[in-house]
């Protein structure tokens, strides 16, 4: 039998601990600004005598100011690897470890989902991650020891229809259409091998976090859509069907991703897969209501009539990503992206900005800051990732979703991206 200390953090539970003399060691984070990166950094940065050195490798300067031992360094993944290789070695850039988050999101096809752009985020994608891992070998460094990729839960075919529950890593790969996450996968699983190091991918669900470019975030947008029906004295209105409304999700808050990232790297259960999530069950139909409390407005759910009239579509393959069964299905009164583009609404959210001295007078790009929950309200299928493998290996980390996403609404609020709540 073997004994395990964990500890709390503020409202993360179950966390490792880790020895005493694990001591000066250094890091890359990759995609620095991102959701991912910024919460990379604010985890590795609660040890510093664990983490001497940090590099924040991101295109643009950083969101805020970090403690000294985080050295900025503006880099674009897709430059050639030598003028990459060129600006590591000017900076004398090296680590034990490297967490990449670095994404690209191409912009959608006129009139498609946010991941319609099929081919460029598959090329774009693959080339950030092959880039930065040949710069590496170019420069007179050492190889890091061990090379954390993220992935997400496209890998599982989510975004495609239904899929096999609960989600576990050795499920096999959805062919149904190209996806950039397998070929990351293969080149770091190859480069891993080829120069005798070790690699991990991790797999979150829909991420939790606030940064100043909160693209593909649910938390942002809803905040802005309670904020604005408040304005209006409006109540908070579900726009999707009761399928949706009662189905079992799970979310990723970015804390907790990185928490389950340093573990990964230190514990030395390398060469693997690990499913990332808050390891909390979730519903619209349970937070919905106190969101609606948050914002001190009414609120209400799915229409229940039986002849109530839904915009409708299906997932679009048959058989679906779990190889039976029909497609699935979608309802939806309405779209937060086709709200957000009304004149009520814009000249709201103006008066909203202008009281509260908000960074973004105007809702710019409707359709890039609520695609993504727009595209993942409506699922009427369970998103249950399996959290055994981690636990097995001694990883039990876990916070409240709903808790996890009002802390997320403060910060947004900190930075000037939603009004507070009087």
């Amino acid at each position: 039998m073997s004994l395990q200390t964990i500890t709390s953090k503020n409202i993360y539970h179950g966390l490792p601990t880790f020895p005493d003399d694990l001591t000066g060691l250094t890091a890359i984070v990759c995609g620095a600004n991102g959701i991912s990166g910024d919460y990379m950094l604010r985890v590795l940065c609660e040890s510093p005598e664990r983490w001497t050195k940090i590099f924040a490798l991101s295109r643009r300067p950083l969101n805020k100011q970090w403690p000294s031992h985080v050295e900025h360094a503006s880099m674009d993944f897709l430059n050639p690897p030598a003028q990459l290789a060129s600006q590591m070695e000017e900076k004398n850039i090296k680590a034990d470890y490297v967490f990449f988050f670095a994404y690209v999101q191409p912009t959608p096809k006129e009139g498609g989902s946010i991941w319609s752009a099929i081919e460029e985020l598959v090329k774009l994608n693959t080339q950030l991650l092959q880039n930065f891992l040949s710069a590496l070998t170019l420069t007179s460094s050492p190889l890091p020891k061990t090379i954390l990729l993220q992935l997400g839960a496209k890998y599982y075919g989510i975004h495609l229809g239904p899929t096999a529950v609960p989600q576990e890593e050795t499920d096999p790969r959805i062919p149904l259409e190209p996806n950039f996450y397998y070929p990351q996968e293969d080149y770091l699983r190859s480069f891993a091998q080829k120069h005798s190091i070790s690699w991990i991918t991790t797999r979150p669900s829909g991420i939790l976090g606030a940064v100043p470019d909160a693209a593909m975030n649910i938390s942002l947008p809803l905040a802005i859509y309670a904020s604005i029906q408040k304005h209006l004295q409006r109540p908070l209105e579900y726009p999707a069907d009761l399928a949706s409304w009662e189905t079992s999700k799970i979310l990723s808050s970015a804390q907790m991703n990185g928490y389950l990232a340093e573990w990964a790297v230190l514990s030395g259960h390398v060469d693997q897969s690990f499913n990332t999530t808050d390891d909390c069950a979730f519903t619209w139909e349970k937070f919905w209501p106190r969101l609606a409390e948050r914002y001190h407005i009414p609120w209400k759910g799915p229409d229940m009539d039986p002849n109530a009239e839904y915009h409708e579509a299906e997932t679009p393959y048959t058989p679906p990503p779990r190889g039976f069964g029909p497609p699935g299905k979608l309802k939806w009164k309405f779209t937060f992206s086709e709200w957000a583009k009304k004149a009520e609404v814009q000249d709201a959210w103006r008066e909203i900005a202008q009281k509260y001295g908000l960074r973004e007078r105007e809702l710019w790009d409707t359709d890039r800051i609520f695609g993504f929950v727009d595209a993942v309200l409506v699922w009427s299928y369970p998103m249950l990732f399996s959290t055994t493998r981690a636990k097995k290996l001694g990883f039990f980390g876990f916070v409240d979703s709903a808790e996890s996403l009002f802390g997320v609404l403060d910060e947004f609020v900190d930075l000037k991206m939603i009004p507070p709540i009087e």
